[in-house]
């Protein structure tokens, strides 16, 4: 009987991600002089574009993108911004409001001063080495484009009647993740602290930013992935977007330059041009996700600066479009590492998976950053052996743990910050061989019982914490509780979706989601219930996120 419900659950569910794609399609096209916005698609687009807003329907926005190859790559990617800040521009002004409006009120202006400072420097050195490489360097050349696209988003949101906002609202929109460590690293008073004055002054609570899981089925008849944003709670306006832009590696005319990653589909922002949670379905056949582990060793911080580096957020973009495999993907990140948005990433190659099979080598790489350093390699085999590949904030490699400060937490705080015996690490050891389908997949990555679950305990009073699941509902915790360190206690922050893909679906660039905090086991969020949400704006939201898993299939 169970099996039987399983599987009507999973029909269902299959049943409603294949809803047709309904939107406002527009063009921009573009004389050699000027670019035009078109409603609809007229004959010489340079690129097209459809959107709908289901924010109040199913939890999400949809944005497809497409560009004429016909034309030079800077003009693609220019008019292709351009067709995304005009289509969605209603969401960009409340995503900013909700997200960036009054940052620097809420930090200070010389914060902003230094950041924009260091974003101006950064910009110029950039732009430098376009000038000086984009012509025959691969890496340089896509910089060159995602700034164009850029530079399209902002035109298109401002042209088309968008509402005021600060002049680099777009681009820091896009720079939210570095902006994080900037504020950290910008900072010359930090760089001198030992890990442990660091720790001991409060400034570093390990706050936990998603969860992750690599599922290889029994019988290795599938390899699931799945991933699960953490963030605060006024994040939660969500674009699915796809992306097929067939630009050239280097701006050459042959049809055969193409990027091997010249088509993403990804769960994203408004105005950003990349996932940001991050998750992301490649034509390459390579799915890239992540999870953040930081950095607590405040001396590291030094190797943030303003030129020799690309922020994570480009440098992202670029490896997955040039990339061919997970070694080429690490090598391509690699470069420039600007120390900012450090995280532990997955690169997942369906290409090697074969049904039935052995995994084969290189199928899975994982590289994790931190300032000044990478370590990267092949966890294939270890994928294999232990049937499950998890993420959730803490470094695998031990030489990332120990160069970040972690063991100084440890030793303050004792295990929930060790990899092998921290909640989520425990839980997933525990229950992944639950997962036989996509009903238990999501069932696991939405998991939340904090109050029966002895893993959930902690040191605090009550005895538990919402935060030590693999769906976080910080805003269950009291706010009249006791907790060692504020990440455990009551907050706007928790898991704010869920997306998971398969081998087949991966090879249509397809992946189910859905996006709220979860409710499987917890009460549905709503704003009107939350006594943080006169302080959390949060405009464009619907008031109660009880959203089902959905499937997009797009239009083109």
């Amino acid at each position: 009987m169970l099996h039987h419900k399983l599987l009507l659950c999973l029909k269902l569910l299959i049943a409603y991600s294949v809803a047709p794609s309904s939107g406002a399609i527009v063009s921009v096209s573009f004389d050699g002089v000027q670019y035009r916005h078109h409603v609809g698609t007229v004959g010489n687009w340079v690129a097209r574009g459809n959107f709908s807003d289901n924010t109040f329907v199913d939890g999400w926005g949809y944005l497809e993108l497409e560009t004429n190859p016909e034309f030079p790559d800077t003009v693609q990617a220019y008019a292709a911004g351009f067709a995304e800040g005009a289509s969605t521009k209603d969401m960009i002004y409340k995503a900013y409001r909700n997200t960036l409006e009054g940052f620097c009120q809420w930090k200070s202006q010389e914060l902003c001063d230094n950041i924009r400072k260091f974003l101006a420097e950064n910009m110029r050195w950039m732009k430098s080495m376009i000038a000086l490489k984009g012509d025959e360097c691969p890496v340089w050349h896509n910089v060159g484009l995602i700034l164009a696209q850029l530079s399209g988003v902002a035109d298109g949101y401002n042209k088309t009647g968008g509402q005021p906002m600060e002049e680099d609202a777009i681009l820091w929109l896009n720079l939210m993740g570095d902006i994080e460590d900037l504020e950290t690293a910008l900072d010359p008073k930090l760089h001198n602290m030992s890990v442990e004055d660091w720790v001991n002054s409060g400034r570093t609570v390990k706050d936990g930013h998603c969860s992750a899981l690599i599922k290889l089925l029994p019988g290795n008849i599938d390899l699931y992935v799945s991933h699960v944003t953490w963030n605060t709670y006024q994040s939660m306006l969500r674009i699915q977007k796809k992306y097929k832009f067939p630009f050239r590696r280097t701006g050459s005319s042959d049809a055969s330059d193409i990027n091997p990653g010249h088509t993403v589909s990804f769960s994203s922002y408004p105005a950003m041009l990349v996932s940001g949670d991050d998750f992301h379905v490649l034509s390459s056949g390579l799915v890239s996700l992540e999870t953040t582990i930081g950095n607590s060793n405040p001396a590291l911080w030094k190797n943030v600066t303003s030129t020799g580096e690309i922020m994570e957020w480009i440098r992202t973009i670029v490896a997955n479009r040039l990339a061919t495999d997970g070694k080429s993907w690490s090598d391509f990140f690699s470069m420039h590492n600007s120390g900012t948005y450090n995280n532990q990433w997955m690169v997942l190659d369906y290409k090697l998976f074969k049904p039935g099979k052995r995994l084969q080598p290189n199928t899975l790489w994982v590289l994790e950053q931190i300032p000044g350093f990478i370590a990267t390699g092949d966890q294939s085999q270890l994928l294999h052996s232990q049937k499950y590949w998890p993420s959730y904030n803490v470094p695998f490699y031990e030489s990332v743990f120990n160069k970040s400060g972690i063991p100084a937490l440890v030793a303050k705080y004792g295990d929930w910050f060790t990899y092998d015996k921290t909640p989520r690490a425990l839980i997933f050891k525990r229950d992944q061989a639950s997962v036989k389908n996509i009903v238990t997949m999501i069932r696991l990555m939405r998991y939340n019982d904090f109050k029966n679950d002895p893993l959930s305990r902690c040191n605090c009073t009550p005895p538990y914490s919402a935060e030590n699941a693999i769906s976080a509902r910080c805003d269950l915790n009291p706010k009249n509780g006791t907790y060692p360190f504020g990440a455990l206690g009551h907050r706007s922050h928790g898991a704010t979706d869920v997306k998971m893909t398969t081998s087949k679906m991966a090879s249509k660039l397809q992946f189910l989601a859905a996006n709220g905090p979860t409710f499987d086991q917890q009460p549905v969020f709503r704003w009107s219930e939350q006594d943080f949400a006169n302080d959390t704006p949060h405009y464009g939201h619907p008031d109660e996120w009880k959203f089902p898993v959905v499937g997009h299939r797009w239009l083109w």
